[in-house]
């Protein structure tokens, strides 16, 4: 893998925004030159205003054709088709291709164009065969474009054609291959020998790649590293649709849920032309929401997604089983797991699917999507991917009741959290370790688990997995009562007014087995009713 470091764009920060604003006062003055309109094209695009990028190209493009450069036209005709094939704007983008095919046509001597400007040609159809899904025909022609950018010396062709060659390698099911494209695309991007354009094309497509395989910690690498390259790029707007939602989701990872939120915030609000991102943006909205038990909000968020067309599974499947219909949970995982072939995209469905199963008293089930958790982690192999699918281990373990067995993937599962830096979940594996330490009677060991557990959570506002650790206070023990450390954790969860299933889907538990615990409480504190059990509770400082 390469080394990531800090891109070499060192020098005194580069000011895009006062770029822009002298060039457009400059062409109020007197119309600005073709070259000085494309530096103008790049400030837009950089600063986020890519709504005038076309304009500005085209006129560049005009100028050049009156002075006879054909090459520079061509390239502003090719700048001109990208922009728009990754606005989703095929139809003008092909049009901008036909027309950067007639320039080329026209170089060169005979029928031989320009190889340099060929290049170009089969640059935007290879792009154009990828994104309509015929990455195995796209393939060879990125390869053939490499060869001519290298001939040619131009870095910005051959990083834009090792970008194709990797998103045709991940389509084609070889996510290794795709990986190692993509780093060398990033090795001319550290190195400041691509346009700043690239640069964020490149993050994208790199961290996109990332997420879609868990890759979390060379994704995390990659965004430090981008974000050195954009400090030293005054008034820059890097991240945008997709890209920030990613950057929400790792910024989600990492712990910073309150710039996560403010990152999909932003993106939520984008026009209906682009409600697929803000789907996905409503999604991870939602998804913070949920961990920080703000669950109507939750439920808004997820239906936003829902309506833009967004898989809202498998996050909604665990807000109702974290609002007791662990049934409806499971249909909703289900139906997901059914749509859903792709091993990388199955794996959180199968997690929240073992969490449920065993919310309902179905072992078997959460056994069986544990297995296949397992299988899928070995073959991607990504250190998140194994955390978890050894935290569902663990949990099939302790719904088994055999603790022992639990302890070795639970402690896995934490170290791994620990190495991708995930402190919300290596918090929430330290709880299901203090769980089997106390099945063992091991309860300072337990304590401690849980203590740990409990001060990331209150770090992060993860409010309903506070509420779960009422029962780990430390009061039992000094009250003298006869209920054990598990009795005391249902009982907290019923004096705060939750059922059975509720209680079950927050502990990993049957309901079977809360109403055996249930009873056991009844009888040993002498009462017959929830109500009588609450007051206890109260009253002996367990809640």
């Amino acid at each position: 893998m390469t080394t990531i470091s800090t891109p070499a764009a060192a020098a005194p920060p580069h000011d895009w925004a006062g770029d822009y604003a002298r060039f457009a006062a400059a062409d109020q003055q007197a119309p600005l030159g073709a070259e000085d309109l494309e530096r103008w094209a790049v400030a837009a695009h950089l600063i986020g205003e890519d709504d005038q990028l076309v304009a500005l190209r085209e006129r560049a493009y005009r100028q050049y054709l009156d002075r006879g450069l054909t090459e520079q036209a061509a390239r502003c005709v090719f700048w001109i088709g990208f922009h728009l094939g990754n606005a989703g704007q095929h139809a003008q983008a092909a049009g901008w291709l036909e027309r950067l095919r007639r320039l080329v046509d026209s170089t060169g001597t005979g029928t031989n164009p320009d190889p340099h400007l060929a290049a170009m040609v089969r640059l935007a159809d290879a792009v154009n065969l990828m994104q309509t899904g015929r990455a195995s025909v796209a393939l060879p022609m990125f390869d053939q474009v490499t060869t001519a950018a290298q001939a040619a010396h131009d870095d910005d062709l051959f990083a834009l054609a090792v970008l194709g060659r990797g998103g045709c390698l991940y389509e084609l099911g070889r996510s290794s291959e795709a990986l190692a494209a993509l780093d060398e695309a990033m090795v001319l991007v550290v190195a400041d020998l691509v346009a700043p354009p690239i640069v964020g094309l490149a993050y994208c497509s790199m961290v996109g790649l990332c997420m879609e395989r868990f890759d979390v910690q060379r994704a995390g690498e990659w965004t430090r590293a981008l974000s050195g390259w954009c400090d030293a790029q005054s008034g820059m707007v890097p991240y945008r649709g997709v890209c920030q939602v990613h950057r929400a989701e790792i910024f989600q990872l990492r712990g910073a849920w309150t710039e996560a939120a403010s990152q999909a915030v932003h993106v939520s609000e984008l026009p209906p032309a682009d409600g697929w991102i803000a789907g996905a943006a409503h999604y991870r909205l939602a998804e913070l929401h949920r961990l920080r038990g703000r669950f109507d909000l939750a439920e808004r968020s997820y239906a936003a997604a829902g309506a833009r067309g967004q898989e809202v599974q498998p996050g909604l499947g665990l807000l109702r089983a974290a609002q007791g219909n662990p049934g409806a949970a499971m249909a909703g995982l289900e139906r997901a797991l059914a749509e859903q072939a792709d091993l990388s995209k199955r794996a959180p469905l199968l997690a929240a699917v073992v969490q449920v199963a065993l919310a309902t008293g179905d072992v078997a089930a959460g056994r069986s999507a544990s297995v296949e958790l397992g299988a899928g982690a070995a073959a991607i192999g990504t250190p998140y991917l194994t955390a978890l699918a050894a935290h569902a281990s663990g949990l099939v373990a302790l719904a088994e009741d055999d603790p022992r067995t639990a302890l070795p993937p639970l402690r896995r599962a934490w170290a791994l959290w620990q190495q991708v830096d995930a402190p919300y979940e290596a918090a929430r594996t330290r709880v299901q370790v203090g769980n089997a330490c106390r099945a063992l009677g091991d309860d300072d060991a337990a304590r401690m688990e849980v203590d740990a557990a409990r001060t990331v959570f209150e770090q992060l506002g993860a409010s309903s997995d506070i509420s779960a650790l009422a029962a780990f206070d430390g009061t039992a023990a000094e009250q003298g009562h006869p209920l054990s450390a598990r009795e005391c954790e249902v009982l907290a969860l019923v004096a705060q007014g939750h059922t059975n299933r509720a209680i079950a889907a927050k502990l990993f538990l049957s309901e079977k087995t809360v109403a055996r615990h249930l009873s056991n409480i009844f009888a040993k504190l002498g009462v017959s009713s929830r109500a009588a059990a609450t007051w206890y509770a109260y009253e002996h400082g367990l809640v």
